[in-house]
């Protein structure tokens, strides 16, 4: 049972902070937006999260239906992770606060580790 389902909340931004909130849900969102990884690509991309972290957090994106999890019959065990329909749903919103990060970075000279091609095509990417 996900924790949404034991919870009122009082707004509709409370819900979606307890759906996506914390250091490592939006930005495992991100890295799953174009194409489906294993695990261990998630975590390489990831770099510092540990992998207990990595496996709670993908398990509440499953259980809170962002996230599709499908295991392959074979040894050894292939897992894949992707987002649903409704996780792909959120992608608007991640692209208008990855593009909030890049202004803050700029105004407060905060040093961000990003490909200047990436950047261009986030800043004039339509939503």
């Amino acid at each position: 049972m996900s924790k949404i389902d034991e919870k009122t909340y009082k707004c509709g931004m409370e819900l979606t902070m307890d759906v996506i909130g914390g250091k490592w849900k939006t930005v495992i969102l991100w890295h799953l937006r174009s194409k489906t990884l294993r695990f261990s690509q998630l975590k390489r991309r990831l770099g510092s999260i540990t992998q207990k972290m990595l496996t709670q957090q993908l398990r509440e994106l499953e259980e809170d239906g962002l996230v599709n999890r499908t295991v392959y019959p074979q040894v050894p065990p292939k897992v894949e992770y992707s987002l649903t329909d409704y996780g792909k749903s959120i992608i608007p919103v991640l692209y208008s606060i990855y593009s909030w990060g890049i202004d803050y970075a700029k105004d407060f000279d905060v040093n961000l580790d990003i490909d200047d091609l990436i950047l261009e095509r986030i800043k004039n990417r339509k939503i």
